[in-house]
C-alpha cells in the first residue's frame, strides 16, 4: 500500500499518543508493525520504548519476579574407610597354637606364631613368635623362637632366641644362646648358656 498524507497524519497523531506500532498498523491497515517503525524513522518521529501491551505484561514480568534457583546442597563426603575395618589378617596380633595338658605329640612345629604346650611334645620347634612350656609340661627336641618361657621340662638346645625365661618350676638341660636370660629362683639348669651378646637372633 501506499503513504497517503492522511495516512502519514494519522500515523503522526496516534504515534503522538503512545500507540504502539502493531496498535498504529492494525488501526490503518494493510500495513505491518515493522512497516509503521520504519515509516516513523523515516519521518524523524522521536524514538520511544515500545510500551508493555496488557497481554505482554505477564511475560515482561516473569523474569524480575522469578527468583534464582536455589544452589543444590553439596554432595555429603564419604567418610575414608578405616584402616581397622580393612586390616588384614596377617596385620592382626599372631595366634597361639596350644597342646593341651594331657596329649603326647611327636613331630615338628614350624612357622609364624605364638606355641604353647602344655602336654609332652617330642621334637623341634621352629617359629617366628614366642613358645611358652608351662609348668608340668615336658618338651624333647631344639628350640627356636623369639622368646622362650620355661615353666616345665626342656630337654634340648635353644638357638637363638631374643630372651629366654627360667621360672621357678622350669627345668632345662641343654645348651642355649639368647639376647637375655632371667633365671627364676627354684628353677634348675643343667648346659652351657651364652647370652648377653650383640648377635642377632636367626630363624
Amino acid at each position: 500500500m501506499s503513504w497517503t498524507e492522511e495516512r502519514i497524519e494519522r500515523l503522526k497523531a496516534m504515534w503522538a499518543q503512545g500507540a504502539t506500532a502493531s496498535q498504529i498498523a492494525d488501526e490503518l491497515g494493510g500495513v505491518s508493525r515493522n512497516a509503521v517503525i520504519g515509516k516513523a524513522h523515516r519521518l524523524g518521529l522521536e524514538a520511544r520504548p515500545s510500551p508493555v501491551k496488557p497481554g505482554d505484561e505477564k511475560e515482561h514480568r516473569a523474569p524480575a519476579a522469578s527468583a534464582a534457583p536455589a544452589p543444590k546442597p553439596a554432595p555429603a563426603e564419604r567418610p575414608a574407610p578405616r584402616a581397622a575395618a580393612t586390616q588384614s589378617r596377617a596385620d592382626g596380633p599372631p595366634k597361639e597354637s596350644v597342646i593341651a595338658a594331657g596329649l603326647t605329640i611327636e613331630g615338628k612345629i614350624e612357622g609364624a606364631g605364638h606355641v604353647r604346650i602344655a602336654g609332652d611334645f617330642k621334637g623341634d620347634v621352629n617359629v617366628q613368635g614366642n613358645l611358652t612350656i608351662e609348668p608340668g609340661a615336658h618338651l624333647t627336641g631344639g628350640v627356636k623362637a623369639d622368646t622362650v618361657v620355661v615353666g616345665g621340662q626342656l630337654d634340648g638346645n635353644i638357638d637363638a632366641s631374643s630372651r629366654v625365661e627360667l621360672l621357678q618350676t622350669g627345668v632345662f638341660n641343654g645348651e642355649l644362646k639368647a639376647g637375655s636370660l632371667t633365671v627364676a629362683a627354684g628353677s634348675r639348669m643343667r648346659g652351657k648358656a651364652e647370652f648377653g651378646w650383640d648377635e642377632k637372633p636367626k630363624h
